[in-house]
């Protein structure tokens, strides 16, 4: 009588838990696809449904209008070819780089590791925004500690350029890359020294083990890195509108997308009527963030595995 008791109250904890997790992840569901589903739903919206209140998520006049507004104003397709340029160059470098910042932290001790790595700390909890003047400022008379102002006889201004983009992923310097060399660190860390000792004992170097053994072995950070810098890279506006100020990429064209549409569309301004524009608005939101989803269909298997055995989650 006791046992079965004892397994009746086990099972309605089980139960309880189940049905715990079935409310947590529907609702952690709702909250990420609801802005999504609202965004295609006013998408495909008419004008006239705006001010329909029968109309709430299925709309009556279904127009493929706002998309068509949103490619032309956009220019999407030159855009996106930019941004997927400006998205995949900086990824790789930033991926170069900080594996080899992650891989010297890891086995390279020296003195002062520890200080500098406590640095790279500190850039992922320091916000960007404090250091956006002078990194500005920088950028805007870049000298080069001297040497173009030597050469040139003046200052270059890299500032609406994709050369920011570049330096500071060459340097490990580029957005999150502080995240990005802690998880190399980690990973390298949990490598067997074992591994490394067998390939020194064969004659290879610091650069050949690292290259031929360790890179190959990293192949889960890689990829967790890999998607991780290219989504940020794509969403980014914090930077991209500050070193690009009138460039087509995507973060530019979104922010510029309301000024845009009530420049050119007869009749409609941003005072008149708020609502389309912030219709139109959506739709090119919509399709800033399509070329993502559609990636991470084709790649959310090897993303799952990146994040495990990189041990993110712990």
């Amino acid at each position: 009588m006791r046992n079965s008791r004892l397994l009746s109250i086990e099972s309605w904890k089980r139960w309880i838990w189940s049905f715990a997790r079935l409310v947590l992840i529907v609702g952690l569901s709702f909250l990420i696809l609801y802005p999504i589903l609202q965004k295609i739903s006013t998408s495909i919206k008419d004008k006239e449904d705006l001010y329909s209140p029968i109309v709430v998520w299925v709309p009556i006049h279904f127009t493929w209008d706002n998309f068509k507004q949103a490619i032309a104003i956009m220019d999407y397709w030159e855009t996106l070819a930019n941004t997927f340029a400006l998205s995949i160059s900086t990824t790789i470098l930033t991926a170069i780089t900080c594996a080899l910042a992650g891989y010297g932290f890891a086995r390279l001790k020296f003195k002062g590791s520890n200080l500098l790595f406590a640095g790279v700390i500190l850039t992922i909890l320091v916000p960007p925004s404090t250091i956006l003047i002078p990194v500005y400022l920088n950028l805007k008379d870049f000298t080069l500690m001297g040497l173009i102002p030597l050469l040139t006889g003046k200052s270059a201004n890299l500032l609406n350029t994709y050369w920011p983009f570049i330096l500071t992923s060459l340097t490990a310097n580029s957005l999150k890359a502080g995240l990005y060399i802690f998880i190399f660190r980690q990973f390298f860390r949990g490598i067997p020294k074992e591994v490394e000792e067998a390939a020194y004992i064969d004659g290879a170097g610091i650069g050949t083990t690292f290259s031929r053994i360790m890179l190959p072995n990293a192949l889960p950070a890689m990829i967790t890195v890999l998607l991780f810098s290219f989504v940020w890279q794509w969403n980014d506006s914090f930077f991209t509108t500050t070193y690009l100020a009138s460039g087509k990429v995507m973060s530019v064209q979104l922010a510029a997308l309301p000024y845009n549409l009530s420049g050119i569309t007869d009749g409609v301004s941003s005072q008149s009527d708020p609502f389309y524009l912030s219709m139109v608005q959506d739709t090119g939101i919509l399709l800033a963030i399509l070329p993502l989803i559609l990636m991470y269909f084709c790649v959310q298997r090897y993303f799952v595995e990146g994040i495990e055995r990189t041990g993110i989650v712990g």
